[in-house]
């Protein structure tokens, strides 16, 4: 299953990149910054699985994937429970809060 970062945090970002390297069945495509890289991206080429951070400068997590018109599956990675419920409503996989334990990675990538 090919899949996509898009954190705006180095140390997240490198901590997701670690957690996707032991799924043999994962294949990372892409680690983004900022959603707006990642649109661009995703707009060319076919993913089938977003691991995406909620609170980003550019643009929250939640409106960037409003933004996309054909969503691949996702899973939200943040610091903030808060935003749980709307998630949800998105359609969202899964909820991980970070920091992410690898037992809780593998429960999500295997729903």
């Amino acid at each position: 299953m090919n899949c996509i970062i898009v954190d705006d945090e180095p140390l997240a970002r490198k901590g997701m990149e670690m957690n996707i390297a032991t799924v043999e069945s994962l294949e990372l495509l892409g680690s983004f910054s900022n959603p707006l890289a990642a649109g661009d991206f995703l707009r060319k080429t076919n993913v089938d699985l977003m691991f995406l951070d909620i609170n980003m400068p550019e643009l929250s997590g939640l409106d960037f994937l409003k933004t996309l018109r054909h969503a691949p599956m996702v899973i939200f990675t943040t610091a903030y429970p808060q935003y749980a419920l709307e998630s949800y409503e998105l359609d969202a996989i899964d909820y991980l809060v970070k920091p992410i334990r690898i037992e809780r990675f593998l429960k999500a990538v295997n729903k």
